[in-house]
């Protein structure tokens, strides 16, 4: 993981994490105390990995700015699966949970900041008596996000042509369609840059971006 040797201030971006977090699960004074200690900030300049094909993926990690790509390889090419943004989770969580190695990369598309949990500090935390069963919900809750993003995901593919697709993402996701390199907005959306250009020029001729 290619990572700055600035570490930022907690208590400058961690109320950012609580804030989002507490959507899911609400941690008092006293448990968010606790929480933060097995909480470290990272960050990862443009195109380090925060994991890597193949190895075991350390960290699991809430993306406070930047943004980073979930890819596979097959034959060679990198494939995008998704676009991780601001107040999102990101990790091979399979890998992750299992430390087993990951068949998917998660790289920086711009410097990015991340608050993690290491594999040690996240069990610590699991089994910490005042916020084990917080924890343990939480991990659920982001078990089951993961699962979601799959299965729209999947669903998109199977029912929506590239440029339906690409709607989606404009009226979704607005700020991936303004912040993310085209060639990797394409790589996601299963097409080329070419067939994007088309689509945008379409789109936009017919008002609708």
């Amino acid at each position: 993981m290619k990572i700055s040797k600035v570490v930022p201030k907690a208590d400058d971006h961690l109320p950012r994490f609580r804030k989002e977090i507490d959507q899911w699960v609400v941690f008092d004074d006293q448990e968010w105390e606790v929480l933060t200690g097995h909480i470290r900030l990272i960050n990862i300049k443009r195109n380090g990995h925060f994991a890597e094909i193949g190895s075991v993926c350390a960290h699991l990690g809430f993306l406070i700015s930047g943004s980073v790509r979930l890819f596979h390889l097959k034959d060679g090419v990198e494939i995008t699966a998704y676009v991780t943004l601001p107040n999102e989770f990101i990790s091979s969580y399979k890998s992750f949970i299992r430390q087993e190695p990951g068949s998917l990369g998660i790289q920086a598309i711009e410097d990015s900041l991340v608050a993690v949990f290491d594999r040690q500090n996240w069990e610590l935390a699991l089994d910490h008596p005042v916020i084990g069963h917080k924890i343990e919900r939480l991990g659920r809750l982001i078990a089951e996000k993961l699962v979601f993003c799959y299965e729209d995901r999947l669903a998109a593919f199977i029912t929506k042509t590239p440029a339906e697709r690409y709607e989606a993402l404009i009226s979704c996701r607005p700020e991936m369609i303004q912040n993310i390199p085209q060639h990797y907005l394409a790589n996601y959306l299963g097409i080329t840059p070419t067939s994007l250009s088309r689509i945008r020029k379409r789109i936009t001729r017919s008002g609708k971006q």
